[in-house]
């Protein structure tokens, strides 16, 4: 690991809901299900339930591929919730490789929605999501671990896939994660920044459409006044 973690669990505002995208160690923490437990509503992969069955946690929606959910905070607050397709694997301990799905996951409101990638090559499956559920309003996309391409371009978009991901969902806006923290490829782990500006102008992105968010900032998105705007975002940074 690069760098510490910015904070800890109990510091964050109790989730409502926990999207998972595959059981890979570093996006499922067993410490993070077992502390959070049935206090939140998990969304999963399918196959992946039984899981947290062991961990105690039955608060578990188990999801397939372009399957959709109904999530209610209350009256005013009502989600959909779709699981959407990417190009990845799943296993934990080297016996249960693809016994479990993997996906992303895009979260409707009434005006604006939010798509959440998890680990992913680049493939058609987007295009197909742009289609059905385009445009979307934010995208968080995976921008690292990503060298050497004959390896890692299955299951690992570089930026410049990412930047095609953001245009195939007709992105207004994307967040590029997934670098800077954690050594599993080849690439220089400041590179994936670099990249993606090279990429965004290649491809014809304004400097704001896609970024890799700067460490220590903290960047507000107010996805409901940005679709009234028809695209004119407002962001707050915050040091």
């Amino acid at each position: 690991r690069l760098r510490p973690v910015p904070c800890q669990l109990e510091d964050l505002p109790m989730p409502d809901i926990v999207l998972v995208s595959h059981n890979h160690f570093d996006h499922l923490d067993i410490d993070v299900v077992r502390t959070l437990g049935d206090s939140a509503t998990w969304f999963v992969p399918l196959g992946l339930s039984s899981w947290f069955a062991r961990q105690g946690v039955h608060n578990v929606r188990e999801m397939d591929w372009w399957q959709e959910a109904e999530f209610a905070l209350d009256e005013r607050r009502r989600f959909t919730i779709v699981s959407t397709p990417t190009q990845h694997w799943s296993g934990r301990n080297g016996f249960d490789s693809n016994c479990s799905l993997w996906s992303s996951f895009l979260v409707r409101g009434a005006k604006s929605s939010v798509f959440h990638c998890g680990d992913t090559g680049y493939c058609p499956a987007f295009k197909e999501v742009g289609k059905r559920y385009g445009p979307v309003s934010l995208a968080i996309l995976p921008i690292g671990s990503y060298e050497p391409r004959w390896y890692m371009c299955h299951q690992h978009t570089n930026p410049e896939d990412a930047v095609l991901i953001h245009k195939d969902l007709a992105a207004t806006r994307s967040i590029g994660v997934h670098w800077g923290t954690f050594m599993m490829s080849d690439e220089h782990y400041m590179a994936p920044p670099r990249d993606l500006a090279k990429a965004s102008v290649k491809h014809g992105l304004a400097a704001d459409d896609f970024i890799a968010p700067q460490f220590g900032k903290t960047y507000l998105y107010d996805i409901q006044q940005q679709q009234q705007d028809e695209g004119v975002q407002k962001v707050d940074l915050q040091s």
